[in-house]
């Protein structure tokens, strides 16, 4: 998912907002909001793909690439049509809001919770952006993501708050990347690999032949 990202020098640790959206960035805008808050903000501007980090500052998510788009489905359609043979979990679109234990609230190109978890929420949580961490999350690069960034949010927030398994897939160098809890990424290069769920989603494999043009 492409994303104007908030600088790293002048992050907003004081209870203001920055937002920030390409070269334009407005400071201080109100004290942080809530989640209620957040979550009726973006209720309110449907238009615009909103995330927010721990600090309360707003990220603007732009648009995806026609390529990226089709990236972004092959890798769901494939995690999707697993899960319905399985039934042991729930999968996620690129929309879906997850509110993360430190704050985070965030969406990935895809993510799986397990039915462990889905049937933890109540029907009340499920209407709303839920507060539980995926198992397994996939971020797409597209051609305007920095690498570099990405697989900090991996780290920082996605592995971090608690994601078993990731996936940071870069058809753009095409490099692949697998995130695990207390061990450094693993990196693939080339487009001639299969990609395991491993132990996350047993029997699951996702073919990166799919992404070449």
């Amino acid at each position: 998912m492409e994303a104007a990202v908030l600088s790293k020098k002048t992050p907003a640790r004081n209870g203001n907002i920055q937002l920030r959206i390409g070269e334009w960035e407005i400071q201080h805008l109100r004290p942080a909001m809530t989640d209620d808050e957040f979550e009726d903000f973006c209720f309110k501007n449907p238009e615009l793909h909103i995330e927010q980090d721990k600090h309360g500052n707003i990220i603007i998510m732009s648009p995806v690439s026609y390529d990226s788009g089709n990236h972004e489905s092959e890798i769901l359609a494939d995690l999707g049509m697993w899960n319905r043979k399985h039934k042991l979990g729930k999968t996620f679109s690129p929309s879906t809001m997850f509110i993360l234990p430190d704050g985070e609230k965030r969406m990935p190109d895809a993510a799986w919770v397990s039915m462990e978890k889905h049937l933890k929420l109540t029907l009340r949580e499920r209407k709303k952006f839920a507060h539980v961490v995926p198992d397994f999350i996939v971020e797409v690069r597209s051609p305007s993501d920095n690498i570099k960034d990405l697989k900090e949010k991996i780290s920082a927030v996605w592995i971090a708050n608690g994601v078993r398994l990731a996936w940071l897939i870069d058809p753009v160098d095409e490099i692949s990347f697998i995130f695990k809890p207390g061990a450094p990424p693993v990196e693939l290069k080339g487009l001639n690999h299969l990609l395991s769920g491993e132990e996350v989603l047993p029997g699951f494999e996702f073919d990166l032949s799919i992404l070449k043009d």
